[in-house]
């Protein structure tokens, strides 16, 4: 066993990462050409995909890692870069590194005294900026505000948004579906949220 190379944990975080680059390509590749004009073989890239999240490293690891370089460090565009890094190796929390990032740079780490502590302060920061960013996208959509809190919150709750159901009909703005821009705007609520709750699922809150 001595005699063999293991690779260093940075190498293995960029190999992750651009294992990560690589699947949201092929995702995006995937959803633009039809199935026939594909010839990647995607039961192959479904099963790797399913491989590297059995090795998912999940929030609070990356939080107690953020405390640990935190101690090493004092230049946070350093940490920032670190703590980047580890995030892009995982598949689960690639779309929380605006949030970690602003955490860094919102948050004196050196008053936290244990990652206990840091785990707590980061929910609490990223409970804030739920309400904040979720207050944001209601009033630039001019989306009906009770509806639009009530289907953030249930597709918060099952980690996704969807489409179906008349659930995201009503969160629009008063609009007759015949409207030639009623369907772009659908779509352009629809993805907003979507990524909305890719970024804050998980950290609890309201909005």
């Amino acid at each position: 066993m001595k005699a063999i190379d293991v690779p260093a944990e940075r190498t293995i975080q960029d190999y992750r990462s651009t294992y990560n680059d690589i699947r949201d390509w092929l995702r995006r590749q995937k959803e633009g050409n039809q199935p026939e004009e594909s010839n990647i073989d995607w039961d192959d890239v479904v099963f790797e995909i399913d491989l590297l999240k059995s090795q998912e490293i999940n929030l609070d690891y990356i939080l107690e890692l953020l405390f640990e370089h935190n101690k090493k460090t004092r230049n946070k565009s350093d940490l920032v870069e670190e703590i980047r890094r580890v995030i892009r190796s995982s598949v689960g929390n690639r779309a929380k590194e605006s949030l970690v990032v602003d955490f860094i740079n919102e948050t004196d780490l050196d008053k936290i005294k244990d990652k206990t502590s840091i785990i707590e302060s980061f929910f609490s920061f990223a409970q804030e900026k739920l309400k904040e960013e979720a207050t944001e996208l209601i009033e630039e959509e001019e989306l009906n505000e009770e509806a639009a809190k009530r289907y953030i919150l249930s597709s918060l709750k099952r980690e996704y948004a969807s489409e179906n159901g008349t659930e995201l009909n009503a969160v629009l703005p008063k609009m007759s579906p015949l409207n030639p821009k009623y369907l772009t705007l659908k779509q352009q609520v629809f993805e907003r949220i979507s990524s909305f709750v890719e970024k804050f699922k998980g950290v609890g809150g309201n909005v």
